[in-house]
């Protein structure tokens, strides 16, 4: 008796707690257990378990139940489900959190290859940037006994340059100043250049380089790519200074005898020719390069010069075809007589205030255009050398400008 009444106590005391716990507004609420055991579960209420840090990831089915988790263990199976429980779990926990970090990683792959491409042409331009830091001393060096080395030459190049830009600039305002032009600037301009001619020449004496000037052979070693070079360079300044020179000439030559306009004809065809003996002159250093092979057998050497050396000369050919058309053209408006206009009477140079436009002066043999405006021959002649339409109104003059009427030089460089 005294056994069962302790059990009714303790039975008692139990369902009170348990009633208790069932009336609190706790979430997490126990109950007892109808499988034996300790007899207590935790009950989850779905309301507020949505409420709770981590309920948005939970990847368990819906349900509007209370949640139970048995937190008693009995030995048997009681413990089995609770491993079970707890294994569950953390794979489903490590399951999310590999999901996400795998999600994650999947866009850093993603972008992976242009930040990799880019990455990479960075880092190669850095590595670039540090040889050059690392190499710049040496190459200071290797350009400074460059320099040295070839001082003279240089030098030479750097004159020759400097010379050409000075006299070409120089005839081109004596030609723009007509009347006005300087004949002692034009007899030093020419006097200049035939001593800078001069003095290469007997500088590199020992080369006879005005023997190139002939297409003849000068005295250089033919195989020496540098030589030839040299050699090319130097013979296409010095025939750029002879035709300048003729251009000179031309300045010389009183007014009276010579016109504007036909000073403009000869400046034209002076360089038309110049343009063609300069295209050919190196035919014959380079010929001579390219056939010459000692280092291969006689055969081979002799059958691959011969083919290279056939190649430039169409190539040659091609080149002087077209420079062919542009002087049959200069060739036909040097012996045309040509003129802009007709002449103008004396009234229509009053009626045009007798005063030209373009020098601001007396009109000197006027020219009454096709647009009805009237110009000096020498300023409509020197506007339409650059120009195709009329100063004042743009009406179209001429269809074709002619080039170099203005005393001016080219400055290509026939390297080949």
């Amino acid at each position: 008796m005294k056994l069962r009444a302790q059990y009714d106590r303790g039975t008692y005391s139990e369902s009170r707690r348990a009633f208790k716990l069932r009336d609190s507004p706790d979430p997490m609420r126990t109950d007892p257990s109808p499988q034996g055991g300790n007899g207590l579960t935790l009950t989850l209420q779905p309301e507020l378990l949505a409420r709770m840090p981590g309920a948005g990831s939970s990847s368990g089915p819906e349900s509007d139940e209370d949640v139970r988790v048995p937190i008693g263990s009995s030995p048997g199976s009681t413990s089995g489900r609770g491993a079970t429980s707890w294994r569950l779990r953390a794979a489903s926990h490590s399951h999310s959190h590999s999901h996400s970090h795998g999600h994650t990683h999947s866009h850093e792959h993603e972008a992976d290859p242009e930040s990799g491409e880019s990455s990479s042409s960075l880092s190669e331009l850095h590595y670039l940037l540090r040889w050059l830091k690392k190499s710049l001393p040496f190459i200071v060096i290797l350009c400074a006994k460059l320099v040295i080395q070839h001082a003279l030459g240089l030098a030479v190049a750097v004159g020759l340059f400097t010379t050409f830009m000075y006299v070409n600039k120089s005839i081109q305002t004596q030609v723009f100043l007509h009347d006005r032009r300087t004949k002692l600037h034009c007899a030093w301009l020419l006097l200049f250049l035939t001593s800078s001619s001069l003095l290469v020449f007997y500088t590199f004496h020992t080369q006879s380089l005005y023997l190139c000037l002939i297409f003849a052979n000068a005295t250089i070693d033919s195989q020496n790519f540098w030589e030839v070079l040299w050699c090319v360079g130097v013979t296409n300044f010095i025939l750029k200074f002879f035709f300048m020179g003729l251009k000179c000439l031309i300045l010389l030559i009183p007014s009276p005898l010579m016109t504007y306009r036909r000073r403009g004809q000869w400046y034209m065809l002076i360089e038309e020719v110049g343009q063609l003996y300069q295209v050919i002159a190196p035919v014959p250093l380079w010929f001579r390069y390219l056939v010459s092979y000692n280092e291969m057998d006689t055969s081979v050497g002799l059958t691959l010069g011969i083919l290279l050396a056939l190649l430039y000369l169409i190539m040659k050919l091609l080149a002087l075809y077209g420079l062919s058309g542009s002087l049959q053209k200069t060739l036909r408006t040097f012996f045309s007589s040509e003129v802009n206009g007709a002449s103008a009477s004396p009234a229509q140079v009053r009626e045009a205030g007798d005063i030209c436009p373009i020098c601001q002066a007396d009109f000197k043999q006027p020219r009454f255009l096709m647009c009805q405006h009237i110009f000096c021959e020498e300023c409509i002649a020197q506007w339409l050398n650059q120009e195709r339409t009329c100063p004042l109104c743009r009406t179209v003059i001429t269809d074709k400008v002619h080039k170099w009427k203005d005393g001016a030089t080219s400055a290509y460089f026939q390297i080949y």
